[in-house]
């Protein structure tokens, strides 16, 4: 007995080639780098941070001293310490392209990626379509 017929690979590998070209697309039209970090205390803006400067350094916010963020020469943030219980937050990694994000649940602080213009909270988060 036959696992799959020729034809059944051949579906998958298309299927599998198009999904390959369209995250390729994808990344490559809109994963473009970000200028501005916004960063959000309990769903307010208490920080926005420009990331063209070049500048390398490490800062946290007054409301929340034990989370600590590290800002990269190459446009990139990341947070690099926090005092919650799972570390998720510090696991993300760094964040460059727009779009992204990043949270400290239990301490109620999240990062997210904007383009040039400013969003701000009254803009969506996120866009469909």
């Amino acid at each position: 007995m036959k696992f799959a017929r020729k034809s059944d690979i051949i579906i998958i590998a298309i299927v599998a080639a198009i999904s390959v070209l369209t995250w390729f697309i994808y990344g490559n039209l809109y994963g473009h780098s970000g200028k501005y970090a916004e960063i959000y205390y309990r769903s307010e803006l208490v920080k926005t941070v420009d990331l063209t400067t070049g500048e390398e350094g490490r800062f946290s916010l007054e409301q929340a001293p034990n989370v600590v963020f590290q800002l990269y020469k190459d446009g990139s943030i990341a947070f690099v310490q926090s005092d919650c219980p799972d570390k998720i937050c510090v696991k993300s990694g760094r964040l460059h392209r727009v779009g992204e994000y990043a949270a400290c649940i239990p301490n109620r602080i999240y990062i997210k990626i904007l383009s040039e213009e400013k969003a701000g909270p009254e803009q969506p988060d996120i866009i469909i379509g």
